[in-house]
């Protein structure tokens, strides 16, 4: 049982990254705070393997940049992402109102 929570909630997880990577270029310390702020609870040994998973899956591009004198990892969102992004949406959306009939 909880294999399969946590497989739905790294989906949940690869959707709620895709979305701020298509809103603005986001790095692996924003991506950890704004989940904490939704309630999932993910350290650093979770997001950056999935960071780099969803890189290599061609879902994220990178680039360093310096912020506050301090080199940074940001993440952007490529064309194949975000029709990831807009697949995900429909069966979310779809999903979500069987389930709570919205």
């Amino acid at each position: 049982m909880f294999d399969m929570m946590r497989r739905i909630l790294l989906g949940f997880m690869e959707l709620h990254i895709l979305y701020h990577a298509s809103k603005e270029d986001i790095s692996g310390v924003f991506i950890m705070e704004e989940l904490r702020r939704h309630g999932y609870k993910v350290s650093p040994g979770t997001i950056y393997p999935l960071l780099h998973k969803m890189e290599d899956m061609d879902l994220l591009t990178s680039r360093w940049d310096v912020k506050n004198g301090r080199r940074v990892k940001l993440y952007r969102i490529t064309s194949k992402g975000m029709e990831f992004l807009e697949e995900g949406r429909k069966k979310v959306r779809e999903l979500s109102q069987e389930i709570l009939g919205d």
